[in-house]
């Protein structure tokens, strides 16, 4: 049987695009067209002819081998198909492509090696997505909403609109950097959100806190190609903006890693290379001061930061501000018949002696769905109650 690679030995050339940005754009860069095998389903198929074999009997002729399959006129590979390729397949990834022989390839983010040997090899023309960049419609867009989506912090406000402007101007290159620091539950998170939804797409969102074993090391120096990284995570992202939640969570040992990143805005590990270009890193933590900042950071790391934000404990004033928006933002999502069981202005008092106690933006939305669920809870057990003594009620003679 004549193998799948012998029959496209013929010398010729390829064509190799890569594409570096989100999965969305990539499959709107190459369009639909019938017939694009992908490069997986043919490294399969390969894989599957290989382990096929013909054993010949005495006296009975031979079947005719099959046709060599006709050289694919184009192929492509996303971004999560490298992990299901063996580490010698992307070892040696060129001379896979040789074999295959199509007239294009198309490749969304490949590994950085794999790059390098398509370009040692092919003619290599590289796409880069252009990120949603700050303009200056941006900033007014920032300033007339901030109010709106949080409470109080009016010196954050004023210090990020100073902290943004560089991005709108042709000499900014790199990301700005950006350290939230304060205590939890105060609206460090709800800002990053508020600022991405400007822009648009999907906030890349990485928290800290859930690595505290031997895969963080892998996430963020590299592992395994197949393993999950932040390098090919910051490739496949489809926001300018970057938040690093809770960045005072992670060991001090993983903080040269992010040098590079923060001076020039290229991260790199042993398997992926991205280039961010002029972005938003925002790092969210629950540090008290510059001071402990620098203490527990370094000068290295510390230096390092564009600016730092402080966001400040709410007032009693502000927190019952917060309770307001919280129960009216629930109120306005219940069903009709759900609204006619709560009465909204009870539900505020009843949590306003909280505002003393609690300036936890997050555990008070908590707390506000709790003591609402609770009411509807019991406003439709009482109700069917009723309704069950009523029909039981024996009807008089």
């Amino acid at each position: 049987m004549t193998s799948y690679s012998q029959g496209l030995s013929m010398a010729s050339s390829t064509a190799v695009t890569i594409y570096f940005g989100p999965l969305s754009w990539f499959k709107e860069q190459i369009g639909k067209k019938k017939e694009t095998p992908s490069l997986l389903e043919i490294v399969y198929e390969r894989d599957e002819a290989s382990r096929r074999h013909i054993h010949s009997v005495e006296g009975q002729e031979l079947s005719e081998p099959e046709e060599a399959r006709p050289r694919p006129n184009r192929v492509v590979m996303e971004s999560n198909d490298y992990a299901s390729l063996n580490e010698h397949v992307i070892t040696n990834f060129a001379g896979l492509i040789h074999s295959i022989s199509p007239k294009q390839l198309h490749l969304h983010n490949p590994p950085a090696h794999v790059q390098a040997h398509l370009e040692r090899t092919f003619s290599v023309k590289v796409e880069r997505y252009q990120y949603p960049m700050v303009t200056r419609d941006t900033l007014v867009r920032f300033r007339d909403g901030f109010a709106d989506h949080l409470v109080g912090q009016a010196a954050v406000k004023e210090q990020l609109l100073a902290a943004l402007y560089p991005l709108t101007t042709n000499r900014r290159t790199k990301p700005v950097v950006l350290m939230f620091y304060g205590p939890s539950g105060v609206g460090k998170t709800e800002t990053a959100q508020f600022a991405n939804d400007l822009l648009g797409g999907t906030l890349l969102r990485k928290q800290f806190s859930m690595f505290h074993n031997d895969k963080f090391a892998s996430y963020v120096f590299g592992g395994a190609h197949s393993e999950a990284s932040f390098a090919r995570d910051l490739l496949d992202r489809e926001s300018g903006v970057i938040l690093i939640d809770e960045f005072d969570k992670a060991n001090a040992v993983f903080h040269s890693a992010f040098y590079q990143l923060f001076d020039g805005g290229v991260f790199e590990d042993k398997n992926y290379s991205a280039q961010l270009g002029p972005s938003l890193i925002i790092c969210t933590s629950n540090y008290a001061s510059e001071d402990e900042i620098r203490k527990v950071l370094g000068d290295a790391l510390y230096s390092r930061f564009d600016a730092l934000v402080q966001f400040k404990p709410l007032s009693t004033d502000e927190v019952r501000q917060v309770i307001d928006r919280l129960v009216d933002n629930r109120f306005s999502k219940l069903e009709a018949d759900e609204r006619e069981y709560l009465d909204a202005s009870g539900i505020k008092a009843l949590l306003y002696p909280l505002a003393s106690q609690s300036g936890n933006v997050r555990k008070l939305g908590k707390l506000t769905d709790e003591l609402m669920s609770l009411h509807l809870v019991r406003a439709v057990l009482n109700e069917s109650a009723n309704n069950s003594a009523s029909g039981n009620q024996e009807p008089a003679a």
